[in-house]
């Protein structure tokens, strides 16, 4: 029984190095070769390839563009300013017109019989002065005489002073009567471009009446409105204040079009409401835009651009760049000295077109990652990709 239990224990042994053996010969086993080809591989795996913007401080000028509205430099509401029939229009409708040019004749018979009624009444009493002056003169030479007396000298004074009181209550008369017989010419206050007319011939006007007759714009040059918010407000006259940004002559204003054109002339500001809108917190700014081919019309939407000014050693970095957290915390991915990645926090002040402008966070010659963001974490080992652009 021993002897038998023996050569079981021999073949078991037999079968098991037989076994090994084989595996070996077909490869399932691994060798010391394989698992150094392994770590090998590993190591000179290919790094992530990312681009870079590299910061750099630059002077930049600092814009803000606003929506707006066009406002005529001067607008005339035209309306009458005595009572009758419109006898003829004098203008075309949208021309331009000069001002002092008359506009509408309105039936002028009646004020003119005025004027003649006024002279005469003038003329009468430029006569009674006459006749009291010489009274009073004769009645002053007889009170020295002690001719008469001086109840009767005073009533000659009394009647002498009233015809002069008489005649600048005439003439005044008549100053109002040729007044009103020229303002049945209806004249153009300014210079500028007409509307349509809202009468015709034979209309009857009221003096002083709110419907308006026509209404005359001048267009060159034209006024464009914006509204900025007031805490912009505050800080672009802050960065002035402490010498942040520089601000040479009046702000210049360019102008995009409804169509997306540029506007080829640039304008400058010339206002600033005192007040802000409680409603809306903005404040309205106003500029000015020459106009001499009349491509602007009053009530047209534009974009307008206020360079505020220009400041020194600022940091820009392309929009790409940077990374928003659900907060709005901004941050960039920073390729450091030793090609690793790092998590950067910055502080945008604005955007400048395609780029963000910093008040911190960075310094110059920086590299921040602007492609390949999502394929590097923290720590990420990487390589900086050739012929890349910003």
């Amino acid at each position: 029984m021993q002897f038998y239990g023996f050569l079981r224990a021999n073949r078991l042994t037999t079968l098991a190095l037989t076994s090994v053996l084989i595996l070996h010969i077909t490869g399932c086993l691994p060798s010391n070769a394989d698992s150094e080809a392994a770590s090998n591989s590993a190591a000179h795996a290919p790094l992530a390839e990312v681009e870079v913007h590299i910061v750099e401080k630059q002077t930049v000028t600092l814009t803000t563009t606003l929506p707006g509205r066009t406002v005529a430099f001067r607008k005339a509401e035209i309306r009458p300013q005595v009572s009758g029939i419109i006898t003829a229009r004098l203008f075309e409708e949208g021309a331009e017109v000069e001002a002092g040019q008359q506009l509408y004749q309105i039936e002028p018979e009646a004020y003119q019989a005025t004027v003649q009624t006024a002279r005469a009444y003038l003329s009468r009493a430029q006569a009674n002065l006459v006749t009291t002056e010489a009274r009073e003169a004769r009645f002053r030479i007889l009170l020295k005489d002690r001719a008469i007396s001086q109840q009767a000298y005073d009533d000659a004074l009394s009647e002498y002073q009233q015809a002069k009181a008489e005649v600048a209550v005439r003439i005044a008369e008549l100053e109002m009567a040729e007044i009103n017989l020229r303002y049945t010419r209806v004249n153009a206050p300014i210079s500028g471009q007409i509307g349509k007319s809202n009468v015709t011939e034979g209309t009857l006007v009221s003096a002083n009446q709110t419907d308006v007759l026509a209404t005359i714009h001048q267009l060159d040059p034209i006024y464009v409105d914006v509204s900025q918010a007031s805490k912009d407000l505050i800080t672009i006259r802050q960065q002035i204040m402490q010498g942040l940004v520089r601000q040479e002559g009046n702000v210049q204003v360019s102008l995009e079009l409804e169509n997306g054109s540029e506007y080829p002339h640039r304008g400058e500001l010339r206002f600033s409401e005192v007040n802000v809108n409680e409603n809306t917190g903005s404040v309205m700014i106003r500029a000015l835009i020459a106009n001499p081919e009349q491509l602007l019309l009053p009530g047209m939407f534009v974009r307008a651009t206020f360079f505020e000014g220009t400041r020194d050693d600022a940091i820009l970095i392309p929009h790409r760049a940077v990374q928003f957290d659900r907060q709005g915390n901004a941050s960039v991915r920073l390729v450091n000295a030793d090609n690793e990645i790092e998590i950067r926090p910055v502080l945008i002040e604005r955007s400048l077109g395609n780029h963000w402008l910093l008040a911190n966070g960075l310094e110059a010659g920086d590299r921040i990652v602007t492609a390949g963001q999502q394929s590097v974490g923290p720590g990420t080992k990487v390589s900086i990709a050739e012929n890349q652009k910003d």
